[in-house]
């Protein structure tokens, strides 16, 4: 190092989560020399998810250890563009990680793919419905990749992750009916790598009462290892306990899958890889004509400004810091949504989601202080398109599940309506309760709109004084009308339980977002992909439209949300954009066409 210049990479990555892990594993397997940086501090299995220390609800769930720190960077927030928007300083709606395997090492588990129309939402809507169906606004479009392209790197995600579930088809051939399959299910090159988990009591009954409905239930996927399993890098894991230690935490029992311990194990042997921690990047550095990267810069552990040059820049972190990273950089044009002109900032999306508690005579017994983050099983019948959309007006679809992951003593109390909320009563119909509750979940596709984007705020500054994303973002009509449909659906299921009472928990009945009850942290969109450069940032491989040798893999990509959960496509286009840079842009480095 000389004058704060690091030696120059062949590749450097901004962030180590799933993208990073994925993106520095097939580059240094291609010969590359790669530098990662992550900005939060070092975390492993072996000393951060140490038991029983780990099992600590207070540290982890409560004083969010594994999350971003929000009074030294964060986001502001407002509901229109004539609003002021104002700081996130207190985790609530979402929750962004930070260290070593970000998002990836406090994640549940639950690895989905994704349904084949979603990943073409607006050429899909506008054949089966006509054009006149999408709402004036709402700004949806394709990929502008295919499952077909995507389904090997779907199939090689998994055997990484080490996932468990029962397929439905694989290579055409049925194998789950009657098994756990989920018969909406887009073919497989091959089985899961693991069978799926046992059912949980509510799983098992909620599967019932569905199947009773006419519904088709299934085995979630599950990213919470079924069996011992060793991956294709090497990276042994052993099978889930059901502690019901898994969304928020380590996993001490090396069971749920993430990049500290499905990935960076096998990258530690590679000789031409490097791992930063306490590297918070500032900025992509930009040649005069800013149509090339030359590297970044960081600031280290001791407060010094750091350039790392490299001959390829990947931009892996959290969605929303992807977005911000390339509007602080100067890498793109920013969305502005009174012209509808630029790209960055432009479609970002969330996520609709409802649920209910079902609580049952003292002879049920749920035992919801077990569970395990991916494990449960659902419905499809009412994600993506698979009912017809006519009759009801919306756009987008929503899986419906039990997902039992762990009922904590703090934060997982749950009560019928009228019942006392403190003092000895309080306590009673907890302890009357508590054993006898089941919860389910509707997760909703949510669409993106013109107006909701992601922009720098004028006026609110980081600990590193550079300006704070701002997220310009509410519900709309679509939003709240498919929401309720879902809960009525849903509700359905769970009278069908045979609970004495059910109580419904919507969050966007016409209400205004919510920053401070948590929703889900499935972020999307604000560097989306696409095939034209007009409408995204991106292109199809997840390279920069502008700077051909900057890659943005991550959420930030999609077009807009999905029903299921996003890791399992993030996990695929990562890789589907890497064997681009492998097998063609190494040779050539120009725009991938």
């Amino acid at each position: 190092m000389a004058g704060n210049t690091m030696k120059k990479a062949d590749v450097v990555i901004v962030g180590f989560g799933w993208t990073g892990a994925i993106m520095a594993k097939e580059l240094t397997e291609a010969g590359l020399n790669v530098v990662a940086l992550e900005r939060g501090p070092m975390q492993d299995t072996a000393t951060d998810g140490i038991y029983p220390k780990v099992l600590d609800e207070l540290t982890y769930n409560i004083r969010r250890k594994l999350f971003q720190d929000v009074s030294r960077e964060t986001v502001t927030i407002r509901h229109g563009v004539n609003d002021t928007a104002l700081p996130y300083r207190q985790l609530g709606a979402f929750l962004p990680g930070t260290g070593v395997g970000g998002a990836g090492l406090h994640w549940s588990g639950v690895h989905f793919r994704v349904d084949p129309a979603e990943l073409r939402l607006r050429s899909h809507y506008e054949e089966r419905y006509g054009k006149k169906f999408i709402p004036e606004g709402m700004t949806i479009q394709d990929f502008g990749v295919s499952y077909e392209e995507l389904e090997p790197h779907f199939d090689f995600a998994e055997k990484v992750f080490g996932t468990s579930g029962t397929a439905w088809t694989v290579a055409g051939q049925n194998v789950g009916e009657g098994k756990g399959g989920n018969p909406f299910a887009a073919d497989r090159s091959h089985a899961f790598p693991l069978p799926a988990q046992k059912r949980t009591v509510s799983a098992q009954r909620f599967g019932d009462a569905a199947a009773k409905m006419g519904y088709h239930p299934y085995d979630l996927p599950s990213a919470n290892a079924s069996g011992p399993y060793t991956n294709p890098y090497g990276c042994q894991m052993g099978p889930c306990n059901f502690c019901g230690y898994c969304s928020g935490y380590v996993c001490y029992n090396y069971s749920k899958a993430s990049p500290n311990v499905n990935v960076l194990p096998a990258l530690r042997q590679a000789p031409n890889f490097e791992l930063r921690t306490n590297a918070h990047v500032l900025r992509v550095n930009l040649t005069a004509d800013r149509r090339t990267a030359t590297g970044v810069t960081y600031m280290d552990a001791q407060g010094r400004e750091v350039e790392q040059p490299a001959d390829i820049v990947v931009i892996a972190a959290f969605q929303f810091h992807n977005v911000r990273l390339m509007l602080l950089s100067g890498i793109g044009t920013p969305y502005d949504p009174a012209t509808g002109k630029g790209t960055v900032g432009r479609n970002f999306a969330y996520q609709n989601m409802a649920t209910i508690k079902a609580f049952f005579d003292k002879d049920v017994h749920a035992n919801p202080f077990i569970g395990a983050g991916g494990n449960g099983v659902a419905i499809d019948d009412f994600n993506a398109d698979h009912f017809d959309h006519g009759p009801f007006g919306f756009v987008g679809g929503s899986p419906m599940w039990v997902n039992q992951a762990g009922v904590k003593p703090i934060s997982g109390i749950s009560l019928p309506e009228g019942a006392p909320g403190w003092g000895s009563a309080w306590k009673q119909a907890v302890a009357d309760n508590y054993t006898h509750t089941m919860s389910m979940d509707a997760h909703g596709a949510h669409m993106s709109y013109h107006d909701n984007y992601l922009s720098l705020d004028p006026t609110y500054k980081d600990a590193w004084g550079l300006p704070l994303l701002r997220m310009t973002f509410d519900w709309k009509d679509n939003d709240i009308r498919m929401t309720r449909f879902m809960a009525e659906k849903m509700r359905g299921i769970a009278e069908a339980m045979g609970p004495k009472a059910v109580r419904v928990f919507v969050k966007n009945f016409g209400e205004h977002f919510d920053t401070t009850s948590y929703q889900t942290t499935h972020l999307n969109g604000g560097a989306i992909m696409g095939t034209d450069p007009g409408t995204s940032a991106v292109n199809r491989y997840l390279q920069s439209w502008d700077v051909h040798n900057v890659f943005v893999p991550g959420a930030s990509a999609f077009p807009q949300g999905l029903g299921y959960n996003p890791t399992g496509l993030v996990a695929a286009l990562a890789y589907w954009s890497a064997k681009a840079i492998r097998e063609r842009y190494i040779a050539r480095p120009a725009a991938l066409v």
